[in-house]
C-alpha cells in the first residue's frame, strides 16, 4: 500500500490507547509556535481556517484503514500542527461518525474556541483535549508564542465558553516545564484557571520527546507526582514503546511514514521493528542513522528521530 497522506498509524497514545491519527492540515500549519513543540518551530504561522484538503481525499483513506479491520481503540484528530484551522473539521467529523461507532477524539491548542463556529464543530468529538499551558497574557507569549493579536482573554473565555456548552468527554492538558510552568506560583495560578472550566479529566505532560527550544527540560518524575497531587490530574510522563502501526510493507518506508508525524525514539523503532518480525534492525537503524532527511536528536539520553 502507499504511504497515506493523511492518515497514520495506529499510534500508541498515552491518554487514548491505540489511536489511528487523521492530520487534516499541512505540516507545521499552526496559531501556536510552542517552545516545547516536538515538531521543531511552526514555520506556517496562521489564525485563517481554510480547506486545505477536500474532505473526501481524506475520507477515502479512513475508508481504506477501516476495510482492512485493524485494531484501533480511538480515531484521533491531530494533525502536525492546529487541526481547529482545518475548515472541513465538523464535516469531517461527522463523515467518520457515519463510518465507525469507535469515538472520535480531538486535540487542540483551544486557540480559535473564541468562535462560536469552530465549537459547534469542535461539540461534534466525543472526546475533546485542550491544551491549557497558559495562565496570562506573560505564560501565553511565553510558552505557546501565539500568532498576531491572538490575546489570553479570548483563548481563556473561548474554552470556558466551550467547557460549559460541550456534552462529551473534556481532558485537559498542561504541558510542565522544568523552571518555566513548575514553581509554586504558576501552579497556584493553574488552580484559579482549572476553577472555571467544566472538565471531566485533567491530564500533565512534561517534554519526552526533543522540544522546539534548547532551553526547555522536562520536570522531574518525583516533581511530576507532587504536582499531580496538588492540581488534582494525572501524570502522563511515561515512555510508550509498544503499539506503532504501518501498512506499508517496507521496514524502512514503515518507520518513515511514523515519524513524520510522529517521532520515535531508538527503543520504540526498535520495538516496532521487532513486532514486524524484521531481521535487519541494525541494518535500518545504521539507515536511520546515515539519513539525511532525518533529524536525530538526543533527549533524556535517547536517541530521537524525527523526519526533516
Amino acid at each position: 500500500m502507499n504511504s497515506m497522506r493523511f492518515v497514520y498509524g495506529p499510534v500508541p497514545s498515552r491518554r487514548l490507547g491505540i489511536s489511528l491519527g487523521i492530520s487534516p492540515i499541512p505540516k507545521k500549519t499552526c496559531n501556536y509556535s510552542c517552545v516545547y513543540c516536538q515538531l521543531g518551530r511552526t514555520d506556517k504561522m496562521t489564525n485563517i481556517r481554510k480547506m486545505f484538503f477536500p474532505v473526501q481525499k481524506i475520507m477515502s483513506e479512513v475508508n481504506e484503514i477501516l476495510r482492512k479491520e485493524i485494531f484501533f481503540d480511538v480515531i484521533t484528530i491531530v494533525g502536525e500542527g492546529e487541526p481547529t484551522l482545518y475548515a472541513g473539521l465538523g464535516d469531517l467529523i461527522d463523515q467518520i461518525k457515519d463510518k465507525t461507532d469507535k469515538p472520535v477524539a480531538l486535540i487542540t491548542n483551544g486557540a480559535l474556541l473564541y468562535d462560536c463556529a469552530v465549537r459547534r464543530e469542535v461539540a461534534k468529538a466525543d472526546i475533546v483535549m485542550p491544551t491549557l499551558d497558559a495562565y496570562d497574557e506573560a505564560s501565553l507569549k511565553k510558552i505557546n508564542r501565539p500568532f498576531g493579536k491572538i490575546s489570553f482573554e479570548s483563548v481563556n473565555n473561548g474554552l470556558i465558553a466551550f467547557s460549559e456548552e460541550y456534552e462529551g468527554e473534556l481532558w485537559l492538558e498542561i504541558m510542565l516545564m522544568a523552571s518555566i510552568n513548575d514553581d509554586n506560583e504558576s501552579l497556584k495560578k493553574y488552580v484559579q484557571a482549572l476553577q472555571k472550566i467544566k472538565y471531566n479529566r485533567l491530564y500533565l505532560n512534561t517534554p519526552v520527546r526533543p522540544p522546539a527550544e534548547i532551553e526547555v527540560r522536562a520536570v522531574p518524575y518525583e516533581k511530576m507526582n507532587k504536582i499531580s497531587t496538588f492540581l488534582g490530574g494525572i501524570s502522563i510522563d511515561l515512555l510508550v514503546s509498544q503499539g506503532f502501526h504501518s501498512e506499508i510493507e517496507d521496514d524502512y518506508q514503515a518507520i518513515i511514514s511514523i515519524i513524520k508525524r510522529h517521532p520515535m525514539n531508538q527503543f520504540e523503532i526498535k520495538s516496532f521493528l521487532s513486532s514486524r518480525n524484521c531481521k535487519q534492525i541494525n541494518y535500518i537503524m545504521d539507515m536511520l542513522d546515515c539519513a539525511e532527511n532525518i533529524n536525530i536528536i538526543t533527549y533524556r539520553g535517547f536517541n530521537t528521530y524525527r523526519l526533516k
